[in-house]
């Protein structure tokens, strides 16, 4: 077993609940949790004790749930804006059927491959994860040693868990499901030989 030279740091990635105006390609477009996500939020916290930190999009279906979670629980919060969602450009606010209607090949074309492929006037898959990666190897050294939690999105969390496991962004992106709420935990131990990082769950709700 490889010594590790602190305690293991412990980030719990929570996606933000249902927002206001039902399932749509929100993207970078601010609409707030609506009762239902809030609950489903409210759910998903509620036998978990002992985060030191919240680290946060700015969005505020992400934002508002985390700052209120951190003036509740007395904690410090932090606002990253690698952790915003992709863009999805001209997608934004519209639901998957009128994508289909008006792009359905470039709309099946992103899924496979989202890099070569990304959103009419929107974020390539590559420069979304270079975003999220860069903000990830930021926090997991300011947190080192610490339990964190991390409110975001199902692309974000997604980008997040390709970085520890190592795998291809595009595999993720269409290949993992997150719901609303949906929990992920991350263990990850600085040891002799390198940091060792594991996705110990993921998919939990309240």
């Amino acid at each position: 077993m490889p010594r590790s030279d602190s305690r293991s740091t412990w980030v719990d990635l929570l996606r933000h609940g249902a927002p206001e105006g039902g399932q749509r390609y929100r993207g970078h477009l601010d609409d707030p949790l609506s009762s239902t996500g809030w609950e489903q939020m409210r759910a998903a916290v509620a036998r978990e004790a002992g985060w030191e930190a919240i680290v946060t999009s700015p969005l505020q279906r992400c934002h508002a749930f985390a700052e209120a979670l951190a003036l509740e629980r007395d904690i410090p919060l932090h606002v990253e804006p690698a952790f915003k969602e992709i863009s999805f450009g001209e997608w934004e606010g519209m639901k998957t059927e009128e994508i289909l209607a008006r792009d359905g090949d470039r709309l099946a074309a992103f899924w496979s491959d989202g890099d070569r492929y990304p959103p009419p006037g929107g974020e390539s898959l590559s420069a979304f994860h270079q975003r999220v990666e860069a903000g990830w190897h930021h926090w997991r050294e300011a947190i080192r040693g610490q339990h964190v939690l991390v409110v975001g999105h199902g692309g974000v969390i997604r980008m997040i868990v390709a970085c520890v496991l190592e795998v291809p962004p595009t595999r993720l992106m269409a290949g993992l499901n997150v719901p609303y709420a949906c929990r992920s935990r991350i263990r990850m131990d600085h040891t002799e030989h390198g940091l060792l990082s594991c996705l110990i769950a993921h998919g939990a709700q309240g």
